[in-house]
């Protein structure tokens, strides 16, 4: 059996009679202890990892593999680096199967050295029987809080039930946001923000996935900013939804939340219709933000875009990445203190295999191989930085289907 750590979602807006009867209430994770204490001091079992080896790779584990603690699969990766040097790692835990849609919790581990090892699986938001996912994370240098995005939906319904706009407002999908003050070891219930940052006509919506941003220099300092995506109904027909890409931000540690730039095009044959969206401050401040592109006649290749007002517009809309092949996939940006952009995503154009690091030097204009991960099936990830010259990636693999695992690895040396 999996472990419960129940948090209750609560919102200004009533709860509608789709959750009555759900397992949703729960005591306030508030200062209250859960399953394993400080990571400090304390020898952790890692996993042992199942892929090939990594050039240029330090340790590796296994965070989430499919079975563990009763969960059918684990999908999404997210990870950040705390102020304190924890490494905290969320995933969508799959109850029943694999699929999008269902029972799906939100789940994290912790690890304090470095992501060789890792503390007990431990559930961070549990929706009953509802799927709450697309985990999207951030530090707050100011408070040291992590900070935490994520939707939900009723989970007897589709995706593409939800891009079609056959289901309530209820049932569709609404963004939360909850909060840590301890590493990651107790959460805050979380609070709906959806009034705020989605607006009536968009039907699909999500967060991340992947680690968000804060700002670090100019006027914008502190806030902290989160990719998000989003289906509106194309102009000609109503059951049939498109892409966009939009942010939303917070100048207040996460407190309130305000809708930022929009990305829409409703001519389905656009050669951009933005998806799943990662997001870097470049060293002169910019915000450059790279998106899964999911049709249009450049659907194997990836779209960009900048913002030079904190994200509140795009200076320079999305546009079509050539140096950057791939299957649709959501990928992962950081930007190396000291050092280039980097890029994180499968590098067979043809499947969701070949995970592979990629840089830039020039701001994200032109992209280059820099470090083959992995020949094996790949499909999400996230990067984080770890200190000097070293960052961690955290993603999808595996031999049957490229979401067997989630692994991790340290990576030396690229810049």
């Amino acid at each position: 059996m999996k472990p419960r750590t129940w948090v209750a979602l609560s919102s200004a807006l009533a709860l509608a009679p789709l959750f009555a009867g759900t397992a949703l209430a729960g005591t306030s994770l508030a200062g209250t202890s859960l399953a394993g204490t400080s990571l400090a001091g304390t020898s952790l079992a890692g996993t042992a990892p199942t892929g090939t080896a990594h050039p240029a790779a330090g340790c590796t584990s296994v965070p989430f593999a499919a079975g563990m603690d009763g969960y059918n699969s684990f999908r999404i990766p997210a990870i950040v680096r705390t102020t304190r040097g924890t490494l905290v790692a969320f995933a969508e835990g799959r109850v029943s199967s694999s699929a999008d849609s269902g029972n799906i919790d939100i789940v994290a581990r912790r690890s304090a050295d470095g992501g060789c090892s890792w503390g007990p699986l431990e559930v961070v938001a549990n929706y009953g029987d509802n799927t709450i996912g697309n985990p999207s994370p951030v530090v707050d240098p100011r408070t040291g809080r992590i900070v935490l995005l994520a939707t939900t939906n009723a989970g007897d319904v589709t995706e593409a039930e939800i891009d079609a706009g056959q289901v309530t407002a209820a049932q569709s999908r609404r963004v939360w946001v909850l909060s840590s003050g301890d590493d990651g070891r107790t959460w805050t219930r979380p609070r709906e923000i959806t009034a705020s940052v989605k607006r009536d006509d968009w039907r699909w919506y999500a967060t991340g996935p992947g680690h968000a941003v804060v700002i670090t220099r100019g006027p914008h300092r502190g806030r902290l900013v989160v990719s998000a995506d989003h289906t509106t109904a194309a102009s000609l027909d109503a059951t049939t939804s498109v892409t966009g890409v939009n942010d939303l931000y917070s100048d207040n540690d996460g407190l309130t939340w305000q809708l930022g730039f929009t990305a829409d095009n409703p001519d389905t044959s656009a050669d951009v219709h933005g998806n799943e969206t990662t997001a870097a401050e470049l060293p002169d401040g910019q915000l450059y933000f790279n998106a899964r592109n999911s049709s249009g006649p450049a659907g194997q290749q990836r779209a960009d875009a900048y913002s030079d007002d904190g994200g509140l517009t795009l200076s320079r809309g999305f546009q079509v990445q050539p140096t950057i092949a791939g299957p649709a996939v959501e990928g992962s940006v950081l930007q190396a203190t000291g050092g280039p952009l980097i890029y994180s995503g499968p590098a067979d154009d043809s499947a969701r295999a070949d995970m592979t690091i990629r840089e830039s030097t020039d701001a994200g204009t032109t992209w280059t191989s820099a470090d083959e991960v992995s020949t094996e099936l790949a499909g999400y990830s996230d990067l984080v930085a770890l200190g000097g010259r070293t960052v961690g990636l955290l993603y999808e693999t595996g031999t049957t289907t490229y979401y067997d695992e989630i692994e991790f690895t340290q990576i030396h040396g690229l810049y």
